[in-house]
This record gives C-alpha cells, structure tokens and sequence, in this order.
C-alpha cells in the first residue's frame, strides 16, 4: 500500500493498493476512485462501536473499499481547509485526537471514543469525548489549518489555546488549568482556561480552529428578515 498527500489549502490523499488489501473511511468520505474496488457499507464493531463512532463525530456505519487488482487508486479529500497526516502504527502506539480527525485507514486500525476527564472535558475545548485510535497498519487525520509537531519530554508541560489541540500520543495527559491573573482573564482575549498537555509524548497543534472559524463567520451569514 502507497499513498500521496497533495494539494494545499484543500489536501487529498490518492492511496494505491495491492489485490486483497483493504481500507475503510466513514460513509461519504470517498472521493473518487478507480473500478477495482468492491464497497462494502459496514458496522465495524457491531452497534456499540457504531454508536462510539457518533458520539466521537463520525458516522454509525463505515465504508470498506477491497482492492480487486493490482494497482487500484483510491482518493480520499479533507473536508476543511488543513492538513492530512498519516500514521504507521504498531499495536503499541495509540494516539488520541479531535472529533472529525479520522479520514480512512487500513483494516487493522480501530477508532473508538476516548473519555476525558471532568476538568478537560468541560475546559479543555475538545468535550468530554475524543478519538482514540490504535492498532497495526496505516492510518490518515485531517487536522485543520496549519500543523506544528511538538515532542514532549516526560514532566514537560505545554499550555495551548482550547481548540488548537489536534492530536497527541496516549502517553500524554491532556487537562485544563485557568489562566492566571485578572487581567490576563479579562483583556488577554484568551479566554477564562487553557489547555495543558504534559509529556511525555508527541503533540500535533493546529493553527485553525474549524468551531472558531464558524463563530467568526457566523456575524457575516445572511438571517432570514422579520
């Protein structure tokens, strides 16, 4: 299996496979491909997993694409302005990101709801649920705006604005903490907590903030007339 990331504003990314290799994305998430695939619209994981999958943002039920012949192309698109990352995992490194992270993966990989605690789900910025996801093989994230890599050392603390927080290995504690001073809370523009993410681990920040975007177009939007 190969793959390539092009575009800028609005990546994609083309994957070719062999005969029997499969990948799956969420329903709606194919953007084009070549006539070697056989689709197959699935509950992966039986109900539970389909609910999970809701609540982390996704769809219920999953798309598998199983390539016929050699060589079959298969294109899948972000669906905000940013960018798409891939990750090989070896059953051993399980990462956790955004609702609307996932974008398609190799059959090997699973997705499931991540919990975060109290004080990170009601300030941290990402809610009480997010993505874990794990397992072997080959894995695809779309991730919003620009993206910074951060590799934490063990104790290291990082503290980001609520929302920019993409993505991070599960070795890494994700909370919330208040931002210090009066002043800062009520003319910082930062609001009242910021996120923390202490090491170790790698993080993935990103500059865009599709929740900001839309509060920020959402003044400019028509409304319906009295």
């Amino acid at each position: 299996m190969h793959y390539k990331i092009f575009g800028d504003t609005l990546p994609a990314v083309t994957i070719t496979c062999q005969a029997g290799e499969t990948l799956y994305a969420q329903a709606g998430g194919m953007t084009w491909m070549s006539d070697a695939f056989e689709m197959d619209a699935t509950m992966k994981g039986g109900i539970m997993k389909g609910l999970g999958r809701v609540l982390a943002g996704e769809s219920m039920f999953l798309v598998r694409y199983t390539a016929l012949r050699e060589g079959a192309e298969i294109t899948f698109s972000s669906s905000f302005p940013g960018n798409i990352l891939a990750f090989t995992l070896d059953g051993r490194r399980e990462l956790i990101c955004q609702k609307h992270a996932f974008l398609c993966a190799s059959e090997g990989i699973e997705t499931e709801i991540a919990f975060n605690s109290a004080k990170a789900g009601l300030f941290g910025g990402e809610g009480f649920i997010m993505q874990r996801i794990k397992g072997h093989g080959l894995v695809f994230l779309e991730l919003d705006g620009s993206v910074a890599e951060k590799t934490l050392a063990a104790g290291e603390r990082l503290r980001v604005d609520t929302g920019n927080v993409a993505a991070f290995d599960a070795t890494v504690r994700y909370t919330a903490n208040t931002v210090p001073g009066i002043k800062n809370i009520v003319f910082g523009g930062e609001g009242l907590f910021l996120a923390v993410l202490e090491g170790p681990g790698q993080v993935y920040l990103q500059t865009m903030d599709a929740r900001g975007m839309a509060g920020r177009l959402l003044p400019y939007l028509p409304t319906k007339s009295s």
